[in-house]
C-alpha cells in the first residue's frame, strides 16, 4: 500500500516527490538551496548529474509506501527506465527556508 502525496507530512519532501513524479526538472531545482548535496547508495553524487540520469532522463517515478522522521525519511518503490522498479530509502534534510540541503538515497 502507498501513501498519496498529498499525504506526505514534510512539505519540501511532498513537494520533492510531487516534481520527480511530474518531471517537474525546474520545479524540482527550485527545492534545493543552494549547494545542496547527494549520496547514492553511500557515494557522494554530483548533484545535476545524478538528477539529470537518475530522475529526469529516465522518467523517474516514486511510489512511497512509509515515512518517519517527521516526514524526512522514506521508503520508496522507485522505477525509471534504466533500472526498473526497486524498492528504496530517501533520507532529506531541509533547510529553515524549507529548501532541501541534501538528500541520501539508496537500495531499501
Amino acid at each position: 500500500m502507498t501513501i498519496q502525496i498529498t499525504r506526505l507530512s514534510d512539505p519540501a519532501v511532498r513537494a520533492f516527490v510531487t516534481a520527480v513524479n511530474n518531471h517537474d526538472r525546474e520545479g524540482f531545482m527550485a527545492l534545493l538551496a543552494p549547494g545542496a548535496t547527494m549520496a547514492d547508495d553511500g557515494t557522494e553524487r554530483d548533484l545535476a548529474d545524478w538528477t539529470d540520469r537518475e530522475i529526469f532522463s529516465s522518467h523517474g517515478h516514486m511510489e512511497v509506501e512509509n515515512e518517519s522522521d517527521g516526514g524526512r525519511r522514506l521508503i520508496a518503490r522507485y522505477t525509471n527506465d534504466t533500472y526498473g522498479e526497486m524498492r528504496t530509502t530517501w533520507s532529506f534534510t531541509v533547510d529553515d527556508d524549507g529548501r532541501i540541503t541534501r538528500f541520501e538515497t539508496g537500495q531499501a
